[in-house]
């Protein structure tokens, strides 16, 4: 089986505008394999940069060399949502929620067509579409006055199309509430209580989705199993 690049490939000068002089001491702590340490300093340096992808992915890398598949897991996500298209941010994911028993790919879906679906950042799909619309309605209006580029009109409504739905599928999956497992196990619970029985044992490093709260317990659906239940949150960490 193939090992996670987690030794290789920490950024030096990230999108998010965190750069090597900023970066330094992180990197070197981290080499030197105190990663507690190095945890520390980019969190701190996240409290500066919250949308920087490599932030994201080096807390992941930290909280896996520390035994904490779940937290990995959860700042990989973080971090694959800012920049889809970093190959070792997906690799790390990937392999990440492989080792817990999850997919990150669906199943039946080739690999080849979900990078192509998440091959762009929301904000450039987002971008596209509104380019689209101004062409559909600067070829539309052409048509219309001068009965001319109708053709072209129809082929931009093609493409508006194809993108809204795009968009709209995308935006969906991205705003849907999902956590990990963080905690060692987690016992799924038929009510929001210890008190109620348990279902089932939920290892770390799954992913759930989130249904609804009560007081400090979650009512999740495991998304590799299908299982539906109440967790405690203390045992789960928000994506």
């Amino acid at each position: 089986m193939k090992k996670l690049l987690l030794a290789l490939g920490l950024a030096i000068c990230t999108a998010g505008g965190v750069c090597a002089a900023d970066i330094q001491n992180a990197e070197t702590l981290y080499r030197e394999g105190k990663f507690a340490a190095a945890l520390s300093e980019y969190e701190q340096l996240l409290a500066a940069y919250p949308n920087d992808p490599h932030l994201y992915y080096n807390i992941g890398n930290c909280y896996f060399k520390m035994g904490s598949t779940g937290l990995a897991a959860a700042n990989y996500y973080r971090a694959f949502r800012l920049d889809p298209r970093d190959g070792d941010i997906r690799h790390n994911l990937s392999l990440t929620l492989k080792n817990s028993g999850e997919r990150f790919v669906p199943a039946g879906m080739p690999e080849v067509l979900h990078k192509a679906f998440f091959w762009l950042r929301a904000d450039e799909l987002k971008g596209l579409l509104f380019a689209a619309l101004w062409l559909f309605c600067t070829f539309g209006s052409v048509w219309l006055v001068k009965r001319r580029l109708g053709r072209t009109a129809v082929a931009a409504l093609a493409v508006l199309a194809v993108l809204g739905v795009w968009y709209a599928w995308r935006s969906k999956i991205e705003k849907a509430p999902l956590a990990v497992v963080a905690a060692p196990v987690a016992e799924l619970r038929s009510g929001p209580g210890s008190n109620f029985p348990a279902s089932a044992s939920v290892a770390q490093g799954h992913l759930l989705l989130l249904q609804d709260s009560k007081d400090d317990w979650y009512d999740v659906v495991v998304k590799s199993e299908g299982l539906q239940g109440w967790i405690q949150a203390q045992a789960l960490e928000k994506i």
